[in-house]
C-alpha cells in the first residue's frame, strides 16, 4: 500500500511539474501575428538606419550612436554580422579606429558611455580579432570605478559607482551600462567590480533597510545618484528603478533578494507605458529600452500590478512601440531631453527593446 501511495504521489508531482513548466513556457511565447508585426517593424527600422550611415562607417560621427546602431543590427531577428554588409562591418571598423591606448573607445566626450556600448558591440560580433581591444576596454571601465584607487573608502556614498569618465561623480545610468558591458563581455563573477558596485546601487535605492544614507525612503524605487533624482529631490522614478533591478542582477544579486523585490514592487505600483513615471515623456525611449532589458533579465513574462491587473509586458510594449513608429521607419521623442529628439538614438532604443522580447 505504501509503495502504491508513493507511486501516485510521484506521478502527481511529475504531472504538476510538467504542467507548471508548460504553463510557464506558454506564457513566455509570443503571439505569432504579433511576432510578424514586430519583425516587420524592426526591418523597417533597420532599413532606415542603414540609410543614415556616414562615409567613414559611423552613424552621426558618434562612437556611442554607431555602437548602438551596429548592435541593433546584430541583435535583431536577422542576426546580421560583419559579413553581411558595410552597415555593420564599416561601423565596427569605425569603433576600432576610436580605441585609445588606455582601453577607452570614444571621440571627445562621455568616455564611459561610449566605451561601454562599444564594448557591447564588439562583443556581439563574436570576432576573436577584437579580443585585445575588448580586454583593454574591460580594464578601462573597471579602472573608472570609484574605489580605493581614487581615494574612496567603502563608507563614501559614491564608493563603487562609475560616472561619465571625465569627472568622479558616479551615477546609476553610467554604472549600469558599464556593468552590462562587463557582464556581456565575460568578466568573471569573482571580480571585485561587482561587490563594489552593489554598495553604490544600495545607496541609490529608496530602501532604508539596505541604504545607509539619511535621505533614503522606503518605496523601493531608485534615484540617479545618492541623494539626487531627475524627478526632483530624492523621488524614485521609472528609468532608474529598472536600471536598479538590472544593476543588481548584473552584479550577481539573486532575483528573489529583498532589495530586488522592493524595486519590483515599485514597478508594480507604477506600471505604465504612457510615460516614464513620474517625469512624463522625458527619456521615454530610454525607459522603454531599459524596461525591456530589466524585465527580460528578471525573467517574468507577466507582471501583475498593484491593482491586480496582469500585464504581458512584452506584448504591451511591442504594440506600443509599433504604434509610435513613423512611416519612414524611425522613432522620435518630441521631448528632446537626453538627446531623444535624435531619431538615430531613439530608433536604436526601440529596435533593441523589440528584439529583446523575440529572444524570450
Amino acid at each position: 500500500m505504501k509503495k502504491h501511495k508513493w507511486i501516485v504521489i510521484t506521478l502527481l508531482v511529475m504531472y504538476l511539474s510538467i504542467n507548471i513548466f508548460t504553463a510557464s513556457y506558454a506564457a513566455s511565447e509570443i503571439d505569432p501575428e504579433l511576432k510578424k508585426k514586430v519583425e516587420a517593424s524592426i526591418d523597417r527600422g533597420l532599413r532606415w538606419l542603414k540609410e543614415q550611415q556616414e562615409d567613414d562607417g559611423s552613424y552621426a560621427h558618434h562612437p556611442g550612436i554607431t555602437a548602438l546602431v551596429a548592435t541593433s543590427f546584430m541583435r535583431s531577428h536577422r542576426e546580421y554580422s560583419e559579413e553581411d554588409g558595410p552597415f555593420v562591418k564599416n561601423a565596427i571598423k569605425y569603433l576600432v579606429s576610436m580605441a585609445k591606448p588606455d582601453g577607452s573607445i570614444y571621440d571627445q566626450a562621455l568616455p564611459n558611455y561610449n566605451t561601454s556600448v562599444s564594448l557591447m558591440a564588439l562583443t556581439s560580433t563574436e570576432n576573436p580579432e577584437y579580443n585585445e581591444i575588448i580586454k583593454k576596454a574591460q580594464n578601462y571601465l573597471m579602472m573608472l570605478q570609484a574605489d580605493e584607487g581614487e581615494g574612496y573608502s567603502p563608507d563614501d556614498k559614491m564608493y563603487g559607482g562609475i560616472g561619465y569618465g571625465g569627472d568622479l561623480r558616479p551615477d546609476m545610468s553610467n554604472l549600469h551600462f558599464s556593468l552590462q558591458a562587463l557582464k556581456e563581455s565575460g568578466v568573471s563573477d569573482d571580480a571585485e567590480v561587482w561587490d563594489k558596485a552593489i554598495k553604490f546601487i544600495e545607496r541609490c535605492q529608496n530602501r532604508s533597510e539596505s541604504n545607509d544614507q539619511p535621505w533614503a525612503g522606503d518605496d523601493g524605487g531608485f534615484v540617479y545618484y545618492p541623494g539626487n533624482s531627475k524627478a526632483g529631490g530624492t523621488r524614485s522614478y521609472g528609468t532608474m528603478t529598472y536600471v536598479g533591478i538590472l544593476s543588481f542582477i548584473y552584479a550577481n544579486v539573486d532575483k528573489e533578494d529583498d532589495r530586488v523585490q522592493a524595486a519590483v514592487k515599485w514597478i508594480k505600483d507604477n506600471y505604465t507605458l504612457e510615460e516614464n513615471p513620474p517625469i512624463g515623456a522625458q527619456g521615454l525611449y530610454y525607459y522603454y529600452h531599459t524596461m525591456a532589458k530589466a524585465l527580460k533579465a528578471y525573467g517574468k513574462p507577466v507582471i501583475t500590478d498593484s491593482n491586480g491587473v496582469q500585464h504581458n509586458w512584452y506584448e504591451e510594449l511591442a504594440n506600443k512601440l509599433i504604434s509610435l513608429q513613423k512611416p519612414e521607419g524611425y522613432w522620435i521623442n518630441e521631448e528632446d531631453r537626453w538627446m531623444e529628439s535624435m531619431p538615430l538614438l531613439t530608433t536604436t532604443y526601440a529596435i533593441l527593446a523589440l528584439s529583446m522580447g523575440l529572444s524570450q
